[in-house]
């Protein structure tokens, strides 16, 4: 699984549409798991109680996977709204997202192709003006080494995108940093070449910044 990846920001987003006289109201928010997703979803349902139908889909993962996912037509007829809702989130390029396409009918019938491109394009369009943040799994990374090393060791962290969180000086420099997970593997080659093998390096723990 790839460590990084945009994610829709906080709060929720929506955007709507009247296509033959139907509202259409597309909202999008994070879905980092399935029970955000589904809480997420009765909080859009409960918002519109009114609604003809309250269709939705979700992708609780990286970009593309279908390890976590969910649909429902909520009433529209089978697979013209949960599945073509599904299929652009599985296609975007934006990961952990969830959708809740709103519906007050307004008397004219689209038909099965119509409702598939309703719901498709209400989706894609919430899409389009999503604003995203970058997800990112962060390392705590424990290093130590000699003091004659310290200056050229900071000086190199702002290239691994690393902070330091902690720093001990007993008899030897020891320091804890946070760095992107796919960065470890370089930095600590970086080291390990700097220092002539003179170093420690091991990760500590892990987290996600959810």
């Amino acid at each position: 699984m790839t460590s990084r990846y945009p994610i829709p920001a906080p709060d929720w987003h929506r955007t709507e549409e009247i296509l033959k006289k139907s509202r259409f109201i597309a909202t999008v928010a994070h879905a980092p798991t399935t029970e955000e997703a589904r809480a997420f979803i009765e909080s859009v349902r409960a918002e519109f109680p009114d609604a003809t139908h309250n269709c939705w889909a979700f992708q609780a993962g990286p970009p593309g996977s279908t390890a976590r996912v969910g649909m429902s037509d909520d009433g529209e007829p089978h697979g013209t709204a949960g599945r073509p809702m599904l299929n652009v989130l599985l296609h975007a390029p934006v990961g952990e997202v969830a959708c809740v396409v709103t519906r007050y009918f307004g008397g004219i019938k689209l038909g099965t192709g119509g409702l598939v491109r309703a719901y498709a394009g209400m989706v894609k369009a919430a899409l389009e003006i999503l604003p995203l943040r970058e997800r990112i799994v962060p390392v705590m990374l424990e290093v130590v080494l000699d003091y004659n090393a310290i200056t050229l060791f900071k000086r190199m962290l702002p290239d691994f995108e690393a902070v330091v969180t902690e720093e001990e000086f007993g008899a030897d420099a020891r320091f804890v940093l946070r760095l992107p997970q796919e960065r470890v593997s370089p930095l600590c080659a970086a080291l390990e070449e700097m220092t002539g093998g003179a170093v420690l390096a091991e990760v500590r723990n892990m987290d996600s910044d959810g």
